[in-house]
């Protein structure tokens, strides 16, 4: 997947929605035993980014975030196609792995998640998976674009040098969208649940939910914040 000694790219989402009593709860999912990297581990839906996520083609069908100000985010060691391609990345795989689409119509609008578009984005996430069609495809075929907004920057994780699968890996962080259900399993994904923070690193301590140090360190700094909106105020205030 990687040469020895060299990071990959790659973003994470973490799905965020309120709780039904108070607080707000975190989507973990758990990979499947067999895969290379962090098989039987819980984590966040997310992958490397690729080429296709960093085109003027995607960043077009992209809205609420130009290259210049990703790079501004990010740092200057990137160019702005390629900060921006993160965010696009971050997109493109938490609708890949769990079917939540971040995304708004052309015209500007709020995404309209009815019955019959549900029902076409489930044949084309299909689609998507069996590489018949690309995800700037799908999204001009829904003439919809990536809502980067929905996404705020959160933390920077780099797998350790002696490890052989490298990733460096930028987390973000995204309210579930209105009208949105998260698949409970797919390829990636053995089991999923919802919990809040506290839970989650209860049953860490405990060790009922296996997770690698960025996945637990997320949800502990998560841990702290009392709501859902304190969340999103706080990443709308670092950007």
């Amino acid at each position: 997947m990687t040469e020895i000694g060299k990071p990959k790219q790659a973003a994470t989402v973490i799905l965020l929605r309120k709780a039904e009593a108070r607080g707000f709860e975190v989507f973990v999912t758990r990979r499947p035993d067999g895969m290379p990297f962090i098989g039987g581990m819980y984590c966040y839906p997310g992958g490397t980014v690729t080429k296709d996520d960093f085109t003027p083609q995607m960043s077009e069908r992209s809205r609420s975030l130009t290259p210049k100000q990703a790079r501004k985010i990010l740092g200057a060691h990137y160019r702005p196609s390629e900060a921006m391609g993160l965010w696009i990345a971050g997109v493109r795989e938490v609708f890949e792995e769990v079917g939540v689409l971040l995304a708004a119509e052309q015209s500007g609008a709020q995404l309209i998640m009815d019955d019959s578009r549900a029902a076409r984005l489930a044949q084309k996430h299909a689609a998507l998976l069996a590489k018949s069609m690309s995800f700037l495809e799908l999204l001009e075929s829904e003439s919809l674009v990536c809502d980067l907004a929905a996404l705020g920057h959160f933390s920077y994780w780099q797998t350790p040098s002696q490890v052989r699968l490298r990733f460096a890996t930028r987390f973000f962080i995204a309210p579930l969208p209105d009208g949105q259900t998260a698949l409970a399993t797919s390829y990636e994904v053995a089991h999923s649940v919802w919990l809040t923070a506290d839970r989650a690193v209860q049953l860490f301590n405990r060790g009922e939910l296996p997770m690698i140090f960025p996945t637990f360190a997320a949800l502990r700094t998560l841990a702290d914040f009392e709501t859902l909106e304190s969340v999103l105020r706080e990443l709308a205030e670092r950007r």
